[in-house]
């Protein structure tokens, strides 16, 4: 999966659903000195489509277009001297029915997964309420079926357990993955906000700011309650579709 874009710009979707590593991921991507990042487009988007009061409601409205239009037009725009990846930070529960696909098709779309008991126990303790859609794997795996069917072969899929225990592994299968040179500046990064985070960031970037790379992969004992537990079934079926193309680690030569 090799094929670039225009004038030689690659341009990487990365789709994830929220309580993710997406925000670390996207770090270390703009740590690279060829690559610019854009940090969830579609915000301004769903929130004109919902009734979410998410922090900062007012302040994304106002940061970004609410005509996914719009958006994907902003996506095409050239990249600045000097960098050839785009990188976006994309969230799938950020799109509904009403966008057309079309676009996808001039990007690298990858999948960012995590085991679900793990994502929805983490998801419930900030959004009691969670519905299916709520948890992006739904939209995630829409997406993941109509770019396999595109391409006629699955497209690169990680899983965050795997990042968090293997970085430089899965980091440099990723970048295989996608036809582009790894760099350990992808493993660490200096702290504090960048430019480039979301009008959001102070809601819900503490800790990425904080970090300096990846956090060690700590073992988790969920517990979903049972009025959740239809939700989490309909979730493990998305993701065990996806989860069975995960890359595997490429080790140092």
């Amino acid at each position: 999966m090799k094929t670039k874009g225009d004038s030689g710009v690659t341009r990487i979707a990365m789709w994830s659903g929220p309580r993710n590593i997406s925000t670390a991921l996207m770090r270390a991507w703009e740590n690279r000195p060829d690559t610019v990042v854009t940090d969830e487009p579609f915000y301004a988007y769903y929130l004109s489509r919902t009734a979410r009061e998410h922090p900062g409601r007012e302040e994304v409205l106002a940061a970004q277009p609410t005509d996914w239009r719009d958006v994907v037009s902003l996506l095409s725009l050239p990249l600045p001297q000097g960098a050839t990846i785009q990188y976006q930070k994309q969230m799938a529960h950020h799109l509904d029915a009403a966008v057309s696909l079309d676009w996808v098709s001039g990007m690298q779309n990858c999948f960012l997964i995590r085991q679900p008991a793990n994502m929805l126990a983490s998801l419930l303790r900030v959004l009691p309420d969670a519905q299916l859609t709520d948890t992006g794997l739904p939209q995630q795996r829409r997406l993941f079926d109509q770019v396999c069917q595109s391409l006629g072969k699955a497209p690169p899929v990680i899983d965050s357990a795997a990042v968090l225990r293997d970085p430089a592994g899965q980091l440099r299968s990723l970048c295989d993955a996608v036809g582009v040179e790894f760099t350990e500046r992808m493993l660490r990064w200096p702290p504090g906000p960048r430019d480039s985070d979301g009008v959001w960031a102070p809601y819900w970037y503490d800790s990425v700011q904080q970090s300096t790379g990846f956090a060690p992969w700590q073992p988790a004992t969920p517990n979903i309650p049972g009025d959740k537990l239809e939700i989490l079934e309909q979730c493990d079926e998305h993701y065990a579709g996806m989860a069975r193309y995960r890359l595997q680690s490429v080790g140092v030569e």
